[in-house]
């Protein structure tokens, strides 16, 4: 039988979860509690043990990402594990050659590199197809001009996964490019402050003729579309089951919450208005949980799970947000408090319905997909 990779990082729970209220107050990268996860193998989990990587299928380590989103109050922390995983260390795993996996995969895995991948534009995010940012052939390398925005990991990274233009505008005209923190013609910008997920930062990236040899190009030229769905799959797919996770952790913390607190004599959770409060929270934990197995599996089958992926990002991250807020008004004054966390649930949980293609954009897909 299959060893349940859920308590994979549990022992690591009293680290993972350490000073987290001020860590998000100051929109601080969690330096020590990266060392903590490192420690735990989660990021060797879904890597090829010819590498130093633990060998486990898609659905081995997504449930393994639902420990870490039960096990850590830390959804930044979180949310850059994930991007670890699926930025870079999934590309190379499935595209890139035998030099650039011996090269690179050994310090994605160990956590010691740590990775991002832009994407993301000024002009755009959704629509990847139509990348302003261009890389041009000189010889053996690539000479790339442009920017990038909203870059998860950018201001703490070490190695990038450019998505670039050397076509024309469509699925043939992208190529994936890796680069190194500090190569000359690279600027990194500096953190910017958002909402939630404060200790994942994000930031900016500009290319001034940023020159890139031909040698670290993963995968064929004009192939990035192929890379960049391979990625968005699991993107989807790892960093809701973190999701998935931290809504079972919330809905436990409530219930214990609706059985302690008293009011009238009784306790919260007998009264109606409270339980089916609860009672919906529930279901759509389940209705999370089933979304994503079944589209894990499917997905691991090698079977066409367009609709299934657009549903499952919309189903659970919308479900997060409403759960959070469930969460926020059963625990009232405690719930708007910092010091208990709910809040920052909620905060945490916005931007969910918004990266990796937002709720809008994944119900222009579903239709599109139901020939509408």
């Amino acid at each position: 039988m299959t060893e349940d990779l859920f308590h994979l990082t549990a022992p690591w729970a009293d680290r993972l979860n350490a000073e987290t209220r001020e860590l998000d107050a100051a929109g601080a990268f969690p330096h020590d509690k990266w060392k903590a996860l490192r420690e735990t193998g989660l990021l060797r989990t879904h890597f090829d043990p010819e590498f130093g990587g633990a060998g486990r299928s898609l659905t081995e380590t997504m449930r393994a990402l639902e420990g870490l989103g039960h096990t850590s109050n830390d959804a930044g922390l979180s949310f850059s594990a994930s991007t670890q995983i699926v930025s870079v260390g999934v590309p190379l795993q499935r595209f890139g050659n035998q030099q650039q996996k011996e090269r690179y995969l050994p310090g994605i895995m160990s956590g010691e590199s740590i990775t991002a991948h832009a994407i993301t534009e000024r002009s755009g995010g959704s629509d990847a197809l139509n990348l302003a940012t261009a890389a041009r052939r000189d010889g053996d390398h690539y000479v790339v001009d442009g920017d990038k925005m909203f870059i998860t990991n950018a201001p703490v990274a070490d190695l990038f996964l450019l998505y670039v233009r050397t076509g024309r505008p469509g699925p043939f005209g992208l190529t994936t490019l890796l680069v190194e923190a500090g190569t000359p013609g690279l600027t990194v910008g500096p953190a910017m402050d958002k909402i939630g997920l404060r200790t994942s930062p994000i930031g900016t990236l500009a290319f001034d003729g940023l020159r890139v040899p031909v040698a670290q190009r993963v995968g064929q030229e004009g192939a990035g579309f192929l890379v960049l769905d391979h990625v968005m799959k699991r993107e989807v797919l790892f960093g809701f089951s973190i999701t998935l996770g931290e809504m079972t952790r919330r809905l436990e913390q409530t219930i214990a919450f609706a059985r302690e607190r008293r009011q009238f004599g009784q306790a919260i959770g007998s009264y109606q208005g409270v339980s089916h409060r609860i009672a919906d929270m529930k279901m759509r934990v389940e209705t999370a949980r089933k979304w994503l197995t079944d589209t894990g599996a499917k997905v691991e089958r090698n079977e066409d799970a367009a609709l299934d992926l657009a549903a499952t990002k919309t189903i659970v991250s919308e479900a997060n947000l409403q759960t959070a807020l469930d969460a926020v008004q059963i625990h009232g004054g405690r719930g708007v408090l910092t010091e208990y966390g709910i809040e920052r649930d909620l905060r945490n949980s916005v931007a969910g319905t918004i990266y990796s293609g937002t709720s809008e954009i994944q119900r222009n897909r579903i239709a599109t997909l139901l020939g509408l």
